[in-house]
């Protein structure tokens, strides 16, 4: 039942924002991040598609840089709106975190 990929979907979004809002990076290297953080189920196939709909919606901006080896890199970067949204995210996940952990430790929300 529990599958670790339908729930990362949900909220890798708010995940990319905010690497993309400390630093410039490049697509392998967002994903180095993710593997550092335990997230090694973010393929390829995942990751490129989100950063193609986050840039279409203006979340993120991104710029070619040549490389002396190879062809360039698209570095990807958070926009002001995307801060925006990262910020909405935050405050979103951090609701939805508190719920789910007092479901799971058997208490009340509220307490």
């Amino acid at each position: 039942m529990v599958n670790k990929t339908q729930i990362l979907k949900g909220i890798l979004e708010g995940c990319v924002l905010k690497l993309l809002s400390e630093e410039k990076l490049y697509s392998q290297e967002i994903s180095a991040k993710f593997a550092q953080f335990g997230l090694r189920e973010v393929s390829d196939g995942t990751l490129f598609p989100l950063l193609l709909r986050l840039e279409s919606d203006g979340l993120v901006s991104s710029e070619k840089v040549p490389v002396p080896s190879g062809p360039a890199r698209k570095y990807y970067q958070t926009t002001e709106k995307g801060l925006g949204e990262l910020s909405k995210f935050s405050e979103v996940w951090g609701e939805i975190r508190s719920s789910v952990d007092a479901i799971l430790n058997g208490g009340d929300k509220d307490e």
